[in-house]
């Protein structure tokens, strides 16, 4: 109560993801005949699928556990769904992706790391080396296992 000073109606501000704006568009339609105030909403992206890139789906546990990250997932655990599942920007063969690079926006594994990774330098490094093909995916892949372990134990700990 004390950090909403004298109002007696604070402003709510929600973040969501967009598949919930219909809700908010009906709820902002409506405050004013309940004498309301108009919520505010910030949208945020969805955490990717590993099985897919930008735009091709959200993480969920609902589609099994094979293919979601859960925050009590051991680190064995984690490093098995990224390296079996994430879905990879790479070209088909280690040939092909020295000389073609591979594609940062559809790789999961750099996008996760666009989510949790701290260090924007070495993002850009990331995805600089990794279009020019000089990294791998597996070695993509193992920088997002490192990320997330650490982060997931940081969690654990708290």
């Amino acid at each position: 109560p004390h950090i909403f000073g004298s109002s007696a109606e604070p402003m709510c501000l929600i973040p969501c993801a967009i598949d919930q704006d219909p809700y908010f568009r009906m709820t902002r339609d409506v405050a004013h005949k309940l004498r309301r105030p108009k919520p505010g909403l910030l949208h945020s992206q969805f955490l990717p699928s590993l099985e897919g890139g930008r735009g091709e789906g959200k993480m969920s546990a609902s589609e099994g556990g094979e293919t979601a990250i859960f925050l009590d997932d051991p680190p064995a655990q984690i490093k098995r769904k990224i390296n079996r599942f994430a879905f990879s920007g790479g070209q088909a063969t280690l040939e092909e992706h020295r000389r073609l690079g591979g594609d940062p926006d559809r790789d999961v594994a750099y996008r996760y790391l666009e989510f949790f990774l701290d260090d924007d330098d070495e993002l850009q490094s990331l995805a600089r080396r990794y279009r020019s093909g000089e990294l791998l995916s597996g070695e993509m892949k193992a920088r997002a296992v490192a990320c997330l372990q650490g982060l997931l134990e940081r969690h654990r700990e708290a």
